[in-house]
């Protein structure tokens, strides 16, 4: 079973019993019953063969013991392993929460005991996002409705398309305005924003500059360095007193390790552009604004060092980086669950050497195939891990998910239906799990008696929230507002009724 952690052995032949050696075509299973004792297993219809024995009474206990126990040992992953879950739990209690205290007087100031306090969250701080970058876009009124539904139910982040070759397809026609021409996956940015706004969505800026060549309009030369760093100049002048106030995040370079790796597939830039572009863009954006570099899936968790040595690198000349994007295009469900490929830890260690550099992390983009036998079941397990690992890293801010539905994927990407939405935009497994841990397990919900001194105390993730008081069973005043935000010891409040 290709998801389970363990690789079961295929024998030639049923092994005998007692005998030091069995020939086998592939892997087997070595399972350690005493110190110098282990034996190879073998599962076929529950039944399980030998291939070493003793006459040891003490061996044969545990050698059953063992045999008992091999179905959930073989199904085991370090996503399971107790401590690796305490560690993440802990992490989120800890990062994601924070304490808070809240008042509840009269009219004359004095408190009210044994009144009741409604706590509802409302919002979160942190961002949970998806790129929208099929909004308006599907085939039918029904399936836009339901994209947009879907997403708002979700996500608070969104990621907005800028890619060069399709925001000027001609040099001068810039397709800003709500209305452009159509292109797929490309919706005009005043579009997103004004729905953005109109949704309480934060939105997220992609890319300044990506020069990857399939992503780079025809018009530029891609051998003329000079001139593609004047015109990504004008661009980013361009982007910025447009957008600078109303897209407060952006990925400033989008994989310019990759590029370094295999430049043939890039237009060619001078040595030092990465230090350029971030300068001119800080120069160019406000000071509120967020700065990100963002880099590929193998870039940050295999060759996590060199990331680290490029970011690093910027900061020692004081070059403005004001986060680090992190993508997770994770294409081998089946390894990724049995921890062969992308385990806990590693992901972990690589985080924390990004994190040791005192910039926050985000995850920028997802990709989880469904495809395959018991895909929605296995892309719904992955969802869950990770998103747990990444909700419990200290410094990250946010995650987004990519393409929010199949069929919405960037050319031969669809063939891994990653999305978390069918191609009908029905709820995935996945996207339950999302809406379970965004919208209930990560939310804050109480009810609490004021004391004495009409106080309450709580312990709430942070966001936003909505407080209601009720003397009797009856609702006294409005509805208070009230923000639990990360980086105070204690939050308080004092409600006057």
């Amino acid at each position: 079973q290709p998801n389970l952690f363990a690789h079961w052995t295929l024998l030639e032949s049923k092994p005998r019993i007692g005998g030091k050696y069995i020939r086998m075509k592939k892997k087997y299973i070595k399972l350690l019953i005493a110190p110098d004792f282990s034996v190879t297993l073998f599962q076929r219809k529950m039944t399980y063969y030998i291939d070493k024995l003793c006459n040891c009474k003490a061996v044969w206990l545990s050698l059953l013991a063992a045999l008992f126990c091999l179905p959930a040992l073989a199904q085991t992953s370090p996503w399971n392993d107790p401590a690796e879950m305490k560690r993440v739990e802990s992490n989120i209690e800890k990062y994601r929460k924070g304490d808070a205290s809240i008042t509840v007087l009269d009219k004359k100031g004095k408190p009210v005991a044994n009144a009741m306090v409604v706590i509802q969250q409302q919002t979160h701080e942190f961002l949970f996002g998806c790129n929208l970058f099929v909004l308006h876009q599907l085939s039918t009124p029904e399936l836009n409705r339901k994209y947009e539904s879907a997403f708002t139910r979700l996500f608070n982040f969104a990621t907005l398309p800028f890619y060069w070759r399709e925001l000027e397809p001609e040099h001068g026609d810039l397709r800003f305005k709500e209305g452009s021409t159509f292109m797929w996956r490309r919706p005009p940015p005043d579009e997103l924003i004004k729905w953005c706004k109109a949704h309480g969505i934060l939105p997220k800026g992609h890319q300044l500059l990506y020069v990857k060549r399939k992503f780079m309009p025809d018009w530029i030369n891609p051998r003329d360095s000079n001139t593609l760093i004047a015109l990504a100049a004008k661009r980013m002048t361009q982007l910025a007193e447009r957008y600078g106030k109303d897209v407060p995040i952006w990925d400033a370079v989008n994989e310019d390790i990759a590029r370094r790796k295999n430049p043939a597939q890039w237009d060619e830039v001078p040595e030092d552009f990465l230090a350029w572009a971030f300068q001119k863009a800080d120069s160019l954006f406000p000071k509120t604004s967020t700065l990100l570099i963002n880099d590929e899936t193998k870039t940050s968790h295999d060759s996590t060092q060199q990331y680290v040595d490029v970011v690093k690198g910027l900061i020692d000349r004081n070059i403005r980086v004001d986060g680090i994007g992190i993508q997770f295009h994770m294409l081998k469900p089946k390894e990724f669950l049995s921890g062969r490929y992308f385990p806990p830890d590693r992901m972990h260690n690589a985080y924390e050497q990004l994190e040791s550099l005192g910039k926050p992390i985000w995850i920028t983009e997802i990709t989880i195939p469904s495809k395959g036998q018991n895909g929605f079941r296995d892309q719904a397990a992955i969802v869950s891990n990770i998103y747990k690992l990444w909700f419990s890293e200290p410094r990250m801010k946010g995650i987004t998910w990519w393409n929010l539905g199949d069929g919405t994927a960037f050319g031969s990407e669809n063939n891994f239906l990653g999305g978390i939405l069918d191609s009908a935009m029905n709820p995935k497994p996945a996207y339950k799990v999302l809406d379970q841990l965004i919208n209930h397990d990560w939310k804050t919900s109480l009810t609490l008696k004021t004391d004495a001194g009409g106080k309450i105390s709580f312990r709430g993730f942070h966001g936003k929230y909505s407080v209601r008081v009720l003397i009797n069973g009856k609702r006294k005043g409005e509805d208070y507002s009230f923000e639990l935000p990360s980086g105070e010891k204690l939050s308080e409040a004092t409600l006057r009724l």
